[in-house]
């Protein structure tokens, strides 16, 4: 029987315009669908026109101008649409989700979401279920006491993933369905027995665990910085008195 991190695996990533998920917006997505691992990936890609000016130090990470968006972007709203649709349809289709860092990709495309289309992202689970894979929540449990960064490319160097192109949206989500498969391998022992289900409320738990943690430490440090323990996906702040 083939384990979960050799079969089908869909993955998600955006580029922004920053790293705020309730005001920033997203100006490139891609999803990259594998039927087995090693087998050849299909990349949907989608390019969008923000609608609100792209900050320099954004360029600076993924390269997309205002100039260049304007001039080939399309608008938000069908681009969501199509983007939580494909998404469902992988849900549907049975194929775990890899997200790096998920709780702000897809906090970030819910917000998208209820901004351009009055709806939200778990709509479109209702039929079947969203399972989430994320690269970091799985490498910091599973290897917890490592010192260093988590990020993707952190993470690439860990596990031997090659990461062409970072910052661009199908490279990333690429490389981190890789360094899940990798790290499916590397704790086998650990990870063959578990479904992608039961690994996805895991997570959940673990995170939470993993922001306390987080948060204690920004305490001992004197910073004001809040950790959610939220994830995969943020809850909608309330509206403003």
């Amino acid at each position: 029987m083939t384990c979960w991190y050799e079969g089908p695996l869909a993955a998600f990533d955006t580029e922004t315009t920053g790293v705020d998920v309730e005001t920033d917006r997203i100006v490139s997505a891609a999803v990259v669908v594998q039927d087995a691992a090693g087998s050849r990936p299909r990349v949907t890609r989608w390019l969008v026109n923000p609608g609100v000016p792209v900050p320099a130090g954004a360029t600076a990470v993924h390269g997309l101008t205002d100039e260049h968006l304007q001039r080939n972007g399309r608008w938000p709203s069908p681009v969501m649409d199509e983007i939580a649709r494909v998404l469902g349809e992988q849900a549907a289709a049975g194929r775990p989700l890899v997200v790096m860092n998920a709780p702000f990709d897809l906090t970030l495309l819910d917000r998208e979401l209820r901004r351009h289309r009055a709806t939200n992202l778990d709509r479109w689970f209702e039929p079947a279920p969203l399972r989430v894979l994320d690269p970091r929540v799985l490498d910091k449990h599973l290897d917890r006491y490592r010192k260093g960064r988590r990020t993707l490319t952190d993470l690439c160097a860990h596990y031997d993933v090659v990461l062409e192109g970072a910052h661009d949206a199908a490279a990333d989500a690429l490389a981190a369905m890789e360094v899940v498969r990798a790290v499916g391998r590397r704790f086998a022992t650990r990870l063959e027995r578990l479904s992608p289900a039961e690994l996805h409320t895991l997570q959940s738990v673990w995170h939470a665990a993993q922001a306390r943690g987080l948060q204690a430490w920004f305490a001992r440090s004197g910073s004001p910085e809040a950790v959610d323990p939220a994830w995969p996906l943020r809850p909608e702040l309330p509206a403003a008195a």
